[in-house]
């Protein structure tokens, strides 16, 4: 492990309930890895689905944009901004997440276009691949949308 949740707290905006990855294992050239344990204490496991919880698609997605995001904001010129989803693109759900599940978290980072990046990203549990999808993000002040 490269980064665990404090040192990941270090990079990222997010917090609790909604900082989703617990672990970085890996950053080479433009790839990245990382891990979310899904405990089955989460927020949403008592009403999706309360006979059978399965971790919700677009927390999955969300996931994987944290991936990137650290990758992105751990780079010294965007030390301190923000990346904001900008789509999403090409989104398949192959297998379900389900408490107890290790999600596994591969991002790629492609061009950058001044403040706007386009990326891929699976998550797998196991080898067995359970969402992929391609993403542009964009790159912004912390405090762009505080409001007084």
């Amino acid at each position: 492990m490269l980064y665990d949740r404090e040192a990941i707290k270090q990079v990222l905006p997010h917090r609790e309930p909604f900082l989703l990855i617990d672990t970085i294992e890996a950053i080479q050239d433009k790839t990245i890895i990382g891990t979310k344990q899904v405990t089955g204490d989460e927020f949403w496991v008592p009403g999706h689905f309360p006979q059978e919880p399965v971790m919700p698609g677009v927390l999955i997605c969300e996931t994987i944009a944290q991936i990137g995001a650290f990758y992105v904001l751990s780079r010294p010129e965007y030390k301190g901004k923000i990346a904001y989803f900008g789509r999403m693109d090409k989104v398949r759900f192959k297998n379900k997440v389900v408490p107890g599940d290790l999600l596994r978290l591969e991002v790629t980072i492609g061009k950058m276009r001044g403040p706007v990046g386009f990326g891929e990203g699976k998550a797998y549990v196991g080898d067995k691949l359970c969402c992929s999808l391609e993403m542009t993000f964009a790159i912004g002040d912390a405090d762009a949308g505080a409001k007084e």
